[in-house]
């Protein structure tokens, strides 16, 4: 493959008439077929009470994937710490590594953890300039969508009663961050001198990543602890170059890294033609509104499913900033647009994420993609 690595990232998505069951299947292939086409790393996400996503929890889909390939790097991307320990996290990891060491990469996520001191703003130094909504490179940088309606929605509220025990409270997510890294270097000791050791856990020859989508706690503490972070384009495309940009300016060098290492996500689909590809991804803008709502990713529908759907300018405007920045076309269209990415971020690493209803579109979406992004 090129230079640049790349990553698939994986919902393990329920097609509209399909089960998670198929979905499991699914997934497992696509990682199979991307250890053979030369994909560096395979990370699944993690989603709760979604009827359309059927990857709630990494470390079981990874430990089935891991049985099923032998060379390709696995990961979450990220596990959620708003509703677990550090040490649940270490030891779940321990037990991945110690029956397939070096192979797993811990990408954490804060989803609902509690910051210390909010989320910073830090002034970015460098950050390439955006004019009408393009970077230099000719990056699209849409306006910046607001969450505000989904903190509001009581499907939120439902999540942290379900995930979490009843009277808990998420640890803030730089002592949880801290406390993970010292259980698993074996340094962790509480105040009064009392030693933890977690076993397996301690040791893992893990990576550990900080996922994030904006300027704030996130990019810091990744910065901060000298770790690896990938930068969610996919996920929030407006605030992708200030996260980047947050995270390289907090880097301190670590005994894991000298210098920053970022990676960032993209939406994309290829066919062998534009006009495929565009019908390929005709359910994708149908599936955002869903999440976007409030109410949770649906199965992913066929295209004469979302085209059926009658739009509103709400509903438009709901997934405006997520469609126009997937990357929809041909093996060529897409590169150059993957391309245009790195240099916009200055990504060491790129992390692709394609969802079509046929399975067999996905495997050979990935394919194509591969073929391509080796000859550049």
């Amino acid at each position: 493959m090129a230079n640049t690595p790349l990553t698939v990232l994986d919902l393990v998505p329920i097609s509209s008439g399909s089960t998670a069951t198929q979905a499991l299947r699914n997934s497992i292939d696509l990682a199979r077929q991307a250890e053979r086409l030369g994909y560096a790393r395979y990370w699944f996400a993690e989603h709760h009470l979604n009827p359309g996503v059927a990857g709630t929890s990494p470390a079981v889909v990874l430990a089935l994937t891991a049985a099923a390939t032998s060379t390709i790097r696995l990961g979450a991307g990220a596990v959620q710490l708003g509703h677990r320990t550090a040490l649940a996290t270490v030891e779940e990891f321990g037990l991945l590594d110690a029956l397939h060491p070096g192979r797993f990469d811990l990408g954490l996520g804060r989803s609902g953890g509690k910051p210390t001191g909010g989320d910073r703003q830090p002034a970015l130094v460098g950050a390439a300039p955006v004019v009408d909504g393009l970077t230099p490179g000719g990056l699209r940088i849409p306006a910046r969508f607001s969450y505000a309606h989904l903190l509001r929605h009581p499907r939120l509220a439902l999540h942290r009663t379900l995930l979490r025990q009843p009277g808990a409270e998420s640890q803030p997510y730089d002592e949880q961050i801290a406390d993970i890294l010292h259980l698993l270097a074996g340094s962790y000791t509480t105040e009064d001198g009392v030693e933890a050791h977690v076993v397996p856990g301690e040791g893992a020859d893990l990576q550990v990543w900080i996922l994030g989508s904006s300027a704030g706690i996130s990019a810091e503490v990744a910065g901060a602890h000298g770790l690896r972070f990938a930068a969610n384009y996919h996920v929030s495309p407006a605030t992708v170059l200030e996260a980047a940009e947050a995270y390289r300016a907090a880097f301190r060098p670590s005994a894991e890294l000298d210098r920053p290492h970022v990676s960032v996500s993209a939406d994309v689909v290829v066919a062998d033609d534009e006009a495929t590809a565009r019908e390929l991804a005709t359910g994708y803008g149908l599936w955002v509104r869903s999440i976007r709502s409030g109410d949770g990713a649906i199965p992913f529908p066929t295209p004469d499913e979302a085209r059926a759907h009658a739009w509103s300018k709400q509903d438009r405007a709901l997934v405006a900033d997520r469609t126009e920045t997937q990357f929809v076309g041909t093996p060529r269209q897409v590169a150059d647009r993957l391309e245009i990415l790195r240099d916009a971020t200055g990504a060491d690493e790129l992390i692709v994420t394609t969802i079509t209803h046929r399975h067999e579109d996905r495997v050979r979406s990935y394919a194509l993609l591969a073929e391509e992004w080796g000859q550049r």
